[in-house]
């Protein structure tokens, strides 16, 4: 087994993502760009896209070296777009890398990059508008599109961050000078503040910073060509921040996630690309335009291949398999979509050719079709040679079109005969690996056509097959048309099963509510919000499959629906939920969870990381609950409480998405599942901007100050959605353990968000707590660290100045931890002192030394008094007048009488001159 796993881990290694991007040689291929289906058809939009992509190529190739360039790009046109376009492969909206779409509420039309990992790994998309692509008045600000593409570009691929920093746009530098946060230290401008149109001059709050209405306004001739991830709008910049001009004391995202290196190093030492671009030689002659095809995919047509071998028939598997499929073709496949089914064991038959989905009836037929009985051999390839038949019906094609491939053991046919076969179709291939025996090479052919491959386990009570069928979802982009499931759960009882089912105001449409029992109908009843009952009379038993459901007439109400169902049973059995529902109307986007690990293979030897990306209409959700679930088939599952805040495997605070490390790596094949519970009555969400390019209030030309157009304003407002839930299923994962290998012991993970402020003589630092293994558990010792010079701590942290941290005791993992010491001696005016922490575990590993905080020590000059102007009395006024009426007059008195004075001494000196002569 250990063997096997060895080589699906090399298989996965040495293909990568197949429906990602390429570097071929010099050139970026396999470049995706969906258009929503919500933006209108426009061919000028497609044209403005072509130019971005051409403009930005160029710009790429000169600004690495002449190294590397786009090669060719395929634009994703909606399925509702009319005209004639070639048809796609696997390419689809969800797996897009760039997307064109309606603008996020947080960001209104700027440019945004979606970077759920950290630094150096590859982000998940770029989100353009159609208003920036149309609009060429936001080329004066964001500069020329292809400029701004090439930014994006970097946080994509490369995992690089912004180099400005919106909410720290000044910092005081090691020379105490006030700084604009940039990259390199060589752009030059001035700050102003902007009001009704005019510049003025900034004034500075409390710390002695600029105040946040304060700007920096950039020269608009510069002498230096970095760097593209601050402003790519300037003309002289051309290039990446070298190492060399690197501004690491700037308080930007790039020196936070990317410990203070410099953008190209990122690029060159820790990207994707970094060993291309190593090996790599500059291009000696202008490479070709980039290649562009427009293509478009029509209505989903999915052939279910399904095993029905002998082995099919223990522990229920056929079962099983009755049940997720019979809920995958009454609840989750869309309206409008084809169906065909085929059963392999020995031989390979077809039990459904493709069937149109249109309502109820076209949906119970192919239920009643599905397989009841397995007997005979695994022969893989009849089935999947039968199943492309089956996807030809329609057009003689299957390209483009999907499988759903399902099977419990290993192949008794040779399955690599068929491999190319299935890569050759053009098909999007998702697989089933059904209980622990089911062959590896699922996982290889999920990946060689762009499908994704799951696991399930045959133990009804995990209800991981119901799941699994459940993510197979619609992938167009229009939401209205998916289905999400709201709740999957379990119990085993010989009583009741009680619960509650929140169905928020973005949800509603064709709800279901599915109950599986293990050996008898159990007694139903559910009641609404408002008081109506739901029960037996309602329901419809299939004993066969052993399922019972109820279908919500019409749209669902808003609230918590409450459940419960009575076994009749004697004894225990086990029983689950799984409640579905489609969007309530197109006015409010519902809540969508995506559940991914940080990648999809390991060797046990670093800790993995959960994520979990909770939105709403692209608006991060805030104070969620949110439990991930790994199961892996070897062993018993393991719930992790993710978190969102900033710190441990969370990349950034309030961002949306929840994250934390698994450690507990085993061989075996994992399932992901995510739940997700509303903290609140209502979804929080959080304006907060990042990966984006920055928008240009002016610029300064020839000492003018030269205004672009007022950016608009954007207002994030909580839409009231109610209380909600949502379940979530990610692609399944493997973990290889070499033989031999004991289980690794990890370090406390680094500390990420650590912020130091000076108050007097003393010093007060926050940072959350790391844990015992990575963010598990407690450490045992933090130790503190200070300098006057930030390059101390970060390339000697042990040579610098210890704090003592005795009384100093961690707490447990996720903890908020504070700690304020009195400093050794007096700290004067306008000091910048640097702290770090490096924390360790009862086994004396330790963390890597946390993010270098500053604290600044600024106490204000006081202020002159000030006259007040409204509120003079009336005598305060005469006597004003009168001091400036009177006052003038009696210093020139006083200065005639000493003139006066002065000629008398001087013609008594003269005759007392005369007479002595």
């Amino acid at each position: 087994m250990a063997k096997i796993f060895t080589l699906v881990l090399l298989l996965l290694n040495t293909l990568g993502m197949i429906s990602g991007i390429r570097l071929d040689g010099n050139g970026y291929t396999d470049i995706v760009i969906a258009i929503n289906p919500a933006v209108p058809e426009n061919e000028a939009l497609i044209d403005q896209i072509k130019g971005m992509i051409t403009n930005g190529s160029e710009y790429l190739l000169q600004a690495l070296d002449k190294k590397v360039y786009i090669k060719e790009v395929k634009i994703l046109v909606p399925p509702n777009w009319r005209g004639t376009y070639e048809r796609a492969r696997r390419e689809t909206y969800d797996k897009a890398n760039i997307i064109i779409d309606y603008p996020n509420p947080a960001f209104g039309n700027d440019p945004y990059t979606k970077q759920l990992k950290g630094c150096g790994e590859e982000s998940d998309y770029i989100h353009l508008t159609q208003e920036f692509l149309l609009n060429d008045t936001l080329v004066k600000v964001y500069g020329p599109r292809g400029r701004v593409f090439v930014h994006q570009w970097a946080h994509l691929r490369w995992g690089v961050f912004d180099e400005y920093n919106e909410n720290e746009p000044f910092y005081f530098s090691s020379t105490k000078e006030i700084q604009p946060t940039r990259c390199s230290g060589e752009i030059t401008g001035q700050r102003y503040k902007l009001m009704n149109g005019d510049t003025l001059s900034c004034r500075e709050d409390e710390n002695g910073l600029p105040t946040k209405e304060c700007q920096f306004f950039p020269d608009k001739n510069q002498k230096t060509n970095a760097s593209i991830m601050f402003m790519q709008s300037l003309d002289s910049v051309k290039a990446f921040c070298h190492e060399n001009e690197h501004n690491t004391e700037a308080p930007n995202m790039q020196n936070q996630k990317c410990d203070g290196k410099a953008t190209r190093t990122v690029i060159f030492q820790d990207s994707v690309d970094r060993d291309a671009l190593k090996t790599l030689s500059p291009l000696q002659t202008p490479p070709p335009p980039p290649l562009f095809k427009i293509i478009q995919r029509s209505g989903r047509v999915v052939c279910l291949i399904l095993d029905v071998s002998g082995s099919m028939q223990g522990k229920e598997r056929i079962l099983r398999l009755q049940q997720a499929a019979t809920l995958f073709l009454s609840d989750i496949v869309e309206e409008g979509a084809y169906v065909g089914m085929v059963k392999f064991s020995t031989h390979a038959s077809i039990i459904s050719p493709l069937t149109k989905i249109q309502g109820k009836a076209s949906r119970d037929s192919l239920i009643r079709n599905l397989p009841t009985t397995a007997a005979g051999k695994t022969n893989m390839c009849n089935g999947l040679r039968l199943g492309f038949e089956v996807l030809q019906q329609d057009d003689k094609s299957a390209v483009g079109d999907y499988v759903i491939f399902l099977t419990d053991g290993e192949a008794t046919d040779n399955i690599q005969d068929c491999l190319q076969l299935a890569v050759d179709s053009g098909a999007i291939i998702n697989t089933i690996a059904l209980g622990q025996n089911a062959s590896n090479v699922l996982i290889t052919m999920a990946n060689l056509t762009g499908g994704t491959f799951q696991t399930a386990d045959e133990n009804l009570l995990f209800n991981q097959l119901v799941d699994v069928f459940s993510s197979f979802t619609t992938s167009d982009g229009d939401l209205t048309k998916q289905t999400f499931q709201l709740v999957s759960t379990g119990m085993i009882t010989a009583d009741w099963f009680n619960g509650t089912v929140p169905v928020d105001r973005t949800v509603g449409n064709s709800t279901t509510f599915t109950i599986i029992y293990e050996k008898s109908p159990p007694t139903v009843y559910i009641q609404t919000p408002s008081g109506s009952v739901y029960s037996q009379i309602h329901v419809t038993n299939n004993a066969a499959t052993k399922t019972v459901t109820l279908n919500i007439p019409g749209t669902a109400e808003t609230g918590d629906w409450e459940y419960s169902f009575l076994s009749k049973e004697p004894s225990t059995q086990a029983m689950t939920l799984t409640v579905t529902s489609q969007a309530a109307n197109n006015d409010v986007r519902p809540v969508v969870v995506k559940a991914q690990m940080n990648q999809l293979s390991s060797d046990g030897s670093k800790p993995m990381v959960v994520y979990a990306d909770v939105s709403q209409n692209y608006l991060p959700v805030l104070e969620a609950k949110v439990i991930a679930t790994l199961q892996s088939d070897t062993g018993h599952p393991v719930d992790l409480y993710l978190l969102d805040n900033g710190a441990g495997a969370d990349h950034l605070k309030d961002d949306g998405i929840y994250s934390r490390y698994f450690t507990n790596l085993t061989t075996g094949r994992y399932s992901l599942k995510v739940q997700v519970i509303s903290q609140d009555r209502a979804p929080k969400h959080s304006p907060k901007k990042h990966s984006c390019a920055v928008y240009v209030p002016g610029y300064i030309e020839d000492g003018k100050v030269q205004l672009n157009p007022q950016k608009p304003s954007v207002s994030v407002q909580s839409a009231d959605v109610g209380n909600f839930s949502r379940t979530a299923t990610g692609e399944s994962f493997v973990v290889s353990v070499p033989p031999g290998v004991p289980s690794p012991n990890f370090p406390p993970n680094k500390i990420t968000d650590l912020s130091a402020e000076i108050q007097g003589d003393s010093v007060l630092l926050n940072w959350t707590a790391p844990g015992e293994d990575y963010d598990q558990g407690t450490a045992k010792f933090y130790e503190i660290r200070w300098s006057y010079h930030l390059e101390m701590l970060k390339r000697n942290f042990s040579n610098a100045y210890p704090v003592n941290t005795s009384t100093l005791q961690p707490q447990e993992a996720g903890s908020a931890e504070h700690y304020s010491f009195l400093f050794e001696t007096t700290i004067p005016n306008g000091t910048i002192l640097f702290f770090a922490v490096r924390s360790e575990d009862k086994e004396a590993m330790k963390s890597e030394v946390s993010n270098i905080a500053q604290g600044t020590k600024f106490v204000p000059s006081p202020k002159p008094p000030e006259i007040s102007k409204p509120g003079l009395n009336l005598i305060a006024i005469v006597f004003l007048v009168l001091g400036v009426i009177i006052l003038p007059c009696i210093i020139v008195c006083i200065a005639i009488c000493v003139l006066r004075r002065k000629n008398k001494v001087k013609e008594d000196t003269e005759n007392l001159v005369d007479m002595n002569m």
